[in-house]
């Protein structure tokens, strides 16, 4: 059993950036933007949204990565949590260049993923198509314990 450490706010805050991630995606950016005189604004912390599902054999989580290159991803596995970090680099713009908005977020990245009891750490692949990056997590092979009697000597 794999004990993971309590954050009782943190599914507040889960729910919280779900609920207004759209409404907020559209406020005046602090990161990633420049402002109308073309300075740019410093960093806002950014996640790549993910997809987790889960078939017979194993567990598949996709994370949209639009513009990273796989050689700026990171995949770590340590104490039953998948982590996927990285970065992705903002374009550079030629003096010429007239920027009038930016809306795609730059910067560092992290997400985490308590693995569940049955997943294989070892088995772990990743590969990255068409921006998409597919972690397949493969499912131990469990044994059920059959009852066996026990001789008293």
């Amino acid at each position: 059993m794999r004990v993971i450490k309590w954050e009782p706010f943190r599914d507040v805050d889960d729910m919280f950036n779900r609920f207004f991630a759209d409404t907020l995606r559209r406020w005046p950016t602090q990161g990633g933007a420049f402002t109308n005189e073309g300075q740019q604004a410093q960093a806002r912390e950014w996640a790549p949204l993910a997809d987790v599902t889960e078939n017979d054999g194993e567990y598949v989580i996709k994370a949209e990565l639009p513009e990273v290159r796989k050689e700026d991803v990171s995949i770590t596995v340590q104490d039953g949590v998948l982590t996927l970090s990285g970065e992705r680099k903002q374009e550079k713009f030629e003096e010429q260049e007239k920027v009038h908005s930016i809306e795609r977020f730059y910067g560092s990245f992290a997400r985490r993923f308590a693995l569940p009891e049955n997943a294989d750490e070892q088995g772990i692949s990743a590969e990255c198509r068409d921006g998409v990056i597919a972690i397949r997590i493969p499912k131990q092979k469990q044994v059920e314990q059959q009852p066996r009697q026990i001789q008293i000597q």
